[in-house]
């Protein structure tokens, strides 16, 4: 058994493991899950992270090491934008603070496999057609002005694409106030306000990942280091959401210091042929930017 196959199969046994340990302590909860506990688990699937990056270090190498915790902190620093949007969908929707982790246990689970749907294919459109670097760059500084320059996210729930197909389709319930996708009422199926809600998380995470996969191609091409640091990202996703959603005021700034990394990457990403940035040097940068725009938020907070 080759170690690429004895690394691949660690991992996934690992994440099978974490996931399950979230699921069990999430689905028991009947309460809106608090800050504190939030930040618990946040710091727990952190640390996970970091042991597998360990892990790589003594299996892989420091290259890859290095690429994974760059990969990492690229994908968890782009998702605080996507959390923010959640935080609005939730809100649009009327959705109790209790019933939010059931929404995104799917949502996480839909999303790991788009992701890895995703990563396979750019990957393999790069090793096709290098030239294509440069469209996956362009999208990325299109993307940091979006997020600098765009003003407020909205939910436009009616005009969504998902929402308007499953309108198209299905027959929908808005007064069900549970956790259940699809309900049954006089021998017919109904779709449920909180499935129109999961709809509409897994629409935004699409076009999140056609940001943050383009990103972090740009730091590496190893398919199990890109696939691995997204969905470690991905599996710390909930707990880092409830906390956001405690602390929203705190991160006023963050969305312009995520703006200066997309841009950078997408430099970086567009220039790669004529410049070389060393990926120990891309992670000192990324770092910079993200402490600057938190110390700025506490620093300079808007009212």
């Amino acid at each position: 058994m080759g170690q690429e196959l004895v690394d691949w199969i660690i991992f996934w046994v690992i994440f099978a493991l974490l996931f399950i340990i979230d699921l069990f302590f999430s689905e028991r909860r009947t309460k809106k899950i608090s800050l504190k506990s939030s930040l618990i688990w946040s710091t727990v699937w952190t640390i996970a992270a970091l042991i597998f990056n360990v892990f790589i270090y003594f299996t892989i190498g420091e290259e890859r090491a290095v690429e994974f915790l760059t990969g990492y902190i690229i994908e968890r620093t782009l998702s605080f934008d996507n959390l923010f949007v959640f935080l609005l969908i939730f809100e649009v929707m009327n959705i109790k603070p209790e019933n939010q982790p059931h929404v995104l246990k799917w949502g996480i689970l839909s999303a790991i496999v788009f992701r890895i749907v995703f990563i396979i294919a750019g990957v393999g459109l790069v090793n096709l057609f290098e030239p294509i670097i440069y469209i996956f760059g362009a999208i990325l500084l299109y993307a940091a002005y979006k997020m600098a320059f765009g003003g407020d996210q909205k939910i436009d729930v009616e005009h969504n694409w998902l929402v308007r197909l499953a309108k198209k389709y299905m027959n929908l319930d808005t007064e069900y106030s549970g956790k259940k996708f699809f309900i049954t009422k006089n021998g017919k199926k109904f779709a449920t306000t909180i499935f129109i809600t999961f709809l509409l998380i897994e629409s935004s995470d699409i076009v999140f990942a056609v940001d943050s996969i383009p990103a972090i191609i740009a730091i590496t091409k190893d398919t199990f280091i890109i696939i691995s640091s997204n969905i470690f990202a991905i599996l710390g996703l909930r707990a880092l959401y409830f906390a956001l959603a405690a602390m929203n005021e705190l991160f006023t700034y963050l969305k312009y210091g995520v703006a200066i990394i997309l841009f950078y990457v997408g430099v970086k990403m567009m220039t790669a042929e004529i410049f070389h940035v060393p990926t120990e040097y891309s992670l000192i940068i990324i770092l910079s930017i993200l402490t600057g725009s938190v110390v700025l938020s506490l620093l300079f907070k808007k009212k």
